[in-house]
């Protein structure tokens, strides 16, 4: 491998879906991981297999598909964690175990309690187990940032000595500033005598606002991997955004002098993606992938750039896969043309389901007549989130507000296959008198913790969508629904929410089973 080539390292599906209001389930974490490895990801950690039977799962399904990136699993520095990983990784066609240990005297002392020769003798027992299992083994001092400079070389010298071929530096609490971070890196570099073992890695949050700064200071140190997510998610203020250095390396390539082999025309695309399944909405002037990143609207601006996109365009949209917004699209249009669309907007046909998606499309269509691509990118999502054996379905809904008088609504769904109506009276609107109606024919009471509503496309017909999240028996669950009317798809985002209950109440049974 070059030498000028940085290792892309993507934990949107570890560091990025812990901070998540509610977890996401196997299926969306594999649609995830498919789009990381088409945008080409080098290596991608999809989970902690440890920590739960979901996360066992998730990771083993994960890496029994992933055949063009490698599949990494976090452990922490002791043997069933490692085992755990191993367990969970030993399908894929190429892995990485990830171990780590914290390294700062206030981690140490406070939170393991013990003496930094301790620390580092966990160290390398941990790396020389995963050994045992894999010639990729990545090292972590969590919390390296405020970590004396000898104490992290004395730990990545024994831990590339027992075997670590990755060792990463992470500013695990946004602690650095760039020069700082800098020059942790540049020592590291050249005071640790076997570095020339290993690829060294940076791990930057974003609590400060320098997690980009920190990453591509680091690389002009030495690092040759960085440690990313989509749309920066994260703990607290979340990670290096992925979209921001991949961009930043292609954009300022010659000052830079190294390079990663990230498609970045999917980078739009997936960043969307993650957006939607995590519900994480992305602020409109977000570096990169926010609504806004391409939009000019000062005069001047528009001025300059209609004589030279140049003057104040450093990239085009079209670089990230951001295409312009098409209208060809009516009830009259058919399967082909709408297979076509979705693949102009860089989807493969494995990405949905065309049936489900040109049956949502037609129902569409003779509700706004004109159909855009956001349109059918957005019901298209809709459908990666929907299960294909949901038990509760949404069949009729009707909702009445007189001003003065409560509200009342009749609700019709299909569960496990038979009709079911209820009506509500007295609800405090039309969404909540909806929602009491549901809630009588499932016999189940959860607690609405987060309602958002956002418009998907532009004017007075563009599609409502609604994403909330539910809590029950001590579980968070999320829900999104899409419809033109507000009251239908804030409906279909508690349906799918109770869907999503359903299926971890079988998954529960059928562990109880074993």
């Amino acid at each position: 491998m070059s030498n000028n080539n940085i290792i892309i390292f993507d934990t949107t599906l570890r560091d990025g879906e812990q901070s998540l209001k509610a977890s996401l389930t196997v299926k969306e974490k594999l649609q995830i991981a498919l789009a990381l490895e088409r945008l080409g990801v080098d290596v991608m950690e999809v989970g902690f297999p440890v920590s739960s039977s979901g996360d066992f799962e998730s990771v083993q399904t994960i890496a029994r598909h992933i055949k063009n990136s490698r599949v990494a699993a976090l452990s922490r520095a002791v043997a069933k964690d490692i085992d755990a990983a191993y367990e969970a990784l030993k399908v894929a066609e190429a892995f990485r175990i990830h171990t780590f240990i914290a390294s700062s005297a206030l981690h140490v002392e406070a939170k393991l309690k013990r003496s930094f020769d301790d620390v580092v003798e966990m160290a390398v027992a941990a790396v020389k187990r995963a050994r045992n299992y894999t010639d990729d083994v990545e090292f972590s001092c969590e919390d390296a940032g405020r970590t004396g400079i000898d104490n992290i070389c004395r730990i990545v010298e024994a831990a590339i000595n027992a075997g670590a071929t990755t060792v990463n530096i992470p500013d695990t609490v946004g602690f650095c500033l760039p020069n700082e971070y800098g020059n942790i890196i540049h020592q590291v570099m050249n005071r640790v005598p076997n570095i020339d073992k290993a690829i060294v890695s940076v791990h930057c949050h974003n609590d400060l606002g320098m997690a980009t700064a920190n990453s591509l200071t680091a690389v002009q140190n030495g690092a040759r991997q960085i440690e990313c997510t989509i749309n920066g998610i994260g703990e607290r203020a979340g990670n290096t955004a992925l979209e921001e250095v991949v961009m930043a390396i292609k954009t300022r390539q010659e000052f830079l002098g190294v390079d990663t082999r990230i498609n970045t025309q999917e980078i739009h695309r997936v960043s969307q993606m993650v957006s939607q399944l995590c519900n994480m909405p992305i602020q409109p002037n977000k570096a990169i992938v926010g609504s806004n990143a391409f939009a000019h609207s000062s005069g001047i601006h528009q001025d300059g750039m209609l004589k030279n996109k140049n003057t104040y365009e450093i990239m085009s949209p079209e670089t990230i896969g951001l295409k312009k917004e098409k209208l060809n699209l009516t009830a009259r249009s058919g399967r082909a043309a709408v297979k076509g669309h979705m693949a102009d907007m860089g989807y493969t046909e494995s990405d949905y389901d065309l049936d489900k998606l040109y049956e949502a499309f037609l129902q569409l269509a003779d509700k706004k007549g004109q159909v855009f691509d956001y349109d059918l990118e957005a019901l298209a999502f809709i459908d990666m989130q929907q299960g294909d054996e949901d038990r509760l379905k949404l069949d009729v809904i009707t909702s009445q507000l007189i001003s003065g008088l409560p509200a009342s609504a009749f609700v019709q769904v299909e569960l496990d296959g038979k009709r079911v109506s209820a009506t509500s009276q007295g609800g405090n609107g039309p969404v909540d008198a909806t929602y009491n109606a549901i809630m009588q024919i499932v016999g189940m009471e959860v607690k609405i913790s987060h309602y958002n509503l956002t418009a998907k496309g532009e004017g007075a017909e563009a599609l409502g969508q609604v994403d909330i999240v539910v809590e029950y028996e001590d579980r968070k669950f999320h829900g999104v629904g899409l419809a033109t009317d507000i009251v239908e798809s804030s409906a279909r985002a508690l349906i799918h929410a109770i869907n999503a209950i359903y299926r971890s109440q079988k998954v529960a049974d059928l562990k109880a089973k074993k």
